[in-house]
C-alpha cells in the first residue's frame, strides 16, 4: 500500500520547509534560553568571527577556524538535547545517564580543543 503524503503533520513542499524553521527557531531559543554553556560559546563566536579576518592566515586556515567555530556550536547543540532527553526520563541518578551526559561534555571538549590548535 502507497504512503500518503499528506498524511505528514508538517504538510509537504513549502509549508513543510517553513513549518520545519520554525522548529529550528524554537530550538535554538529552547537552548539560548536553558543552556548557559550555549550561550557563552555563542557570545564567544560573535567576538572571534569578526577576528578570523583580520589574523594573517590563508584561506583554508580562515575556513578551518570559522568551520571549527561553527562547530562549537553545533555540537553544543546536540549535547543540549541528549542532557534534556535524558532529564526527560529522570532526574535522578543513573550510572548510563551520567555517562551520557559526560560524553556529550566530552564531545563539546574535543571541538573546544580542535579551536584552539588552530588558533595556535
Amino acid at each position: 500500500m502507497p504512503i500518503s503524503t499528506t498524511s505528514k503533520p508538517n504538510g509537504t513542499g513549502v509549508k513543510r520547509i517553513f513549518r520545519a524553521s520554525i522548529n529550528v527557531v524554537s530550538g535554538f531559543k529552547a537552548c539560548w534560553i536553558n543552556e548557559s554553556a550555549f550561550r557563552q560559546e555563542v557570545m564567544l563566536c560573535l567576538v572571534l568571527y569578526p577576528f578570523i579576518f583580520f589574523v594573517n592566515s590563508t584561506s583554508v586556515e580562515k575556513a578551518l577556524l570559522f568551520s571549527s567555530l561553527t562547530l562549537v556550536v553545533i555540537v553544543e547543540l546536540i549535547n543540549s538535547a541528549i542532557e534534556s532527553i535524558i532529564d526527560r526520563i529522570g532526574l535522578e541518578h543513573n550510572e548510563l545517564s551520567g555517562r551520557a551526559k559526560d560524553m556529550g561534555a566530552a564531545a563539546v571538549m574535543m571541538m573546544g580543543v580542535w579551536l584552539c590548535v588552530l588558533l595556535y
